[in-house]
């Protein structure tokens, strides 16, 4: 396991991305639990990217969510449905992993839902390079229906007990404390105790970053 400030640690990233061979766009998973950091990882690692002159793509879950009838179709807090209902796996590899992946004709999608609108979204389409970057972050992104998706794996890890205390601060004026000790504790945590227990997605890694102190990870290169 190796150690360093964030920088060193989204430039080794940044050094993973560039080692990925393919004919087509690279696909990158960030994974990781709600309020893990994932979002501001894959964010900064678009940065580092760019700089460097890559075309990236960005994209998350949350632009393939389904309807919120139906996300929610078991209760709530239920932790199965938030496993089991939330996202759209089929119309993710349809208009997004698989145009970018073997075979693709590159012509993709970003999303296909409005979650302020709770609306299903039809965005222009749009053609990546073959040497485009797609660096795209979400919950559950190891599972079956993905895992085979991705060209790398990065797994964001933080103790839950530590994704609480983010999430009230981060949701702070979008929800009430009591709320977010609800959400997480009944839905959102159970569904990623499943996850670990079926999927087991630090194995599925390839870099598992430490983040339990943003400013001062710990990464280490697994073996799928």
């Amino acid at each position: 396991m190796d150690n360093g400030t964030r920088d060193e640690m989204l430039s080794r990233l940044a050094e993973a991305v560039g080692s990925v061979t393919v004919a087509h766009p690279t696909r990158v998973a960030v994974d990781g639990p709600p309020a893990a950091g994932k979002t501001t990882l894959a964010d900064e690692l678009a940065v580092v990217l760019r700089a460097q002159g890559r075309d990236v793509i960005r994209a998350t879950i949350e632009g393939f969510l389904f309807p919120k009838a139906q996300r929610y179709r078991r209760g709530e807090y239920s932790p199965e449905g938030c496993y089991l209902d939330n996202h759209d796996y089929d119309a993710l590899n349809r208009v997004l992993l698989d145009p970018l992946g073997p075979g693709g004709d590159q012509r993709f999608q970003h999303a296909v839902y409005d979650r302020t609108t709770d609306t299903a979204l039809s965005p222009q389409v749009s053609t990546a390079p073959a040497e485009a970057v797609l660096v795209f972050d979400g919950v559950f992104l190891l599972r079956p229906e993905l895992i085979d998706r991705w060209d790398l794996r990065i797994f964001v890890s933080t103790a839950f007990e530590e994704t609480v205390d983010r999430a009230r601060i981060r949701e702070q004026g979008v929800m009430s404390a009591a709320d977010v000790e609800r959400r997480w504790r009944e839905r959102y945590i159970p569904s990623q105790q499943f996850y670990f227990a079926t999927v087991r997605p630090t194995d599925q890694a390839d870099i598992v970053v430490h983040n339990g102190n943003t400013q001062q990870p710990a990464w280490e290169a697994r073996t799928p």
